[in-house]
């Protein structure tokens, strides 16, 4: 996986960067993923919270530096590492080394996406509830043919904190044809949105994931945060129903 600074990041990166009281966003470098020859730059941003006890929960672990352990070290220690699907792992044996007091929490599948890179305990997210996290943030994993993404919700900040759900890519950050390529995806800014493939993996759990559409629409989020893209950071509720119309719409 090849990992780099460039155009499509959000500078400055590996630093934490304030969204409310008891939220932080770090946006890292890019990666690069997709079929060869059409390799797109993908952003990389993880979010932390901080919990009413002090510790922190780390959303989609980016690349861990000195200086943003420093940073981390002030804010308080690490309790939570969570990899939120099968796609989003990479960085966490590093940050498993740094915190090996943290409990990693991984979506389905990882383990077996993952293979020997992560290759030390860990435990599943089954389920909506049973977690330490549970009085403040709430758990929602989605199930598809292809991967399970786990989305959260701060909610005293009512921040909901999706992956790859929404893809929100601006066409200022992307040259001529991958402006073409997102634009086909459905993940173009302002009108960012599942990407069009991911879709077709959750044909068979479309009921279920209306469903689970209607419940993060219900907690009416004031902010969604993704990984990749430009987050949204108001009308949490309006990007939602905007981004999901293509479901919501029909039966």
């Amino acid at each position: 996986m090849g990992m780099q600074a460039g155009a499509a990041t959000y500078p400055p990166l590996n630093t934490l960067k304030p969204i409310t009281e008891a939220v932080w966003i770090v946006d890292g470098p890019t990666i690069r993923f997709g079929p060869p020859g059409l390799r797109m730059p993908f952003p990389t941003r993880m979010t932390i919270v901080r919990l009413g006890d002090g510790g922190l929960f780390v959303h989609s672990p980016t690349h861990l530096t000195k200086d943003l352990r420093a940073e981390l070290q002030a804010l308080g220690p690490v309790r939570f590492i969570v990899a939120p699907n099968r796609i989003h792992y990479w960085w966490v044996p590093s940050w498993r080394i740094a915190y090996p007091e943290a409990e990693i929490w991984l979506a389905p599948r990882i383990r077996e996406q993952a293979g020997e890179h992560i290759a030390f305990p860990t435990r599943e997210i089954a389920g909506e509830s049973g977690y330490p996290w549970d009085p403040e943030i709430r758990t929602l994993p989605i199930e598809g043919s292809f991967m399970t993404e786990v989305e959260f919700f701060h909610i005293t900040s009512r921040t909901l904190v999706l992956t790859d759900f929404i893809e929100n890519f601006e066409p200022r950050k992307l040259n001529w044809w991958r402006r073409i390529v997102a634009r086909l995806g459905g993940v173009l800014a302002p009108h960012g949105a599942m990407p069009r493939d991911m879709r077709l993996t959750f044909s068979r759990q479309r009921p279920a994931l209306k469903r689970a559409v209607e419940t993060m629409i219900g907690w009416a989020p004031e902010r969604v945060i993704i990984a990749h893209g430009r987050w949204f950071e108001r009308d949490g509720q309006a990007i939602l129903q905007r981004s999901f119309n293509w479901l919501l719409d029909r039966p």
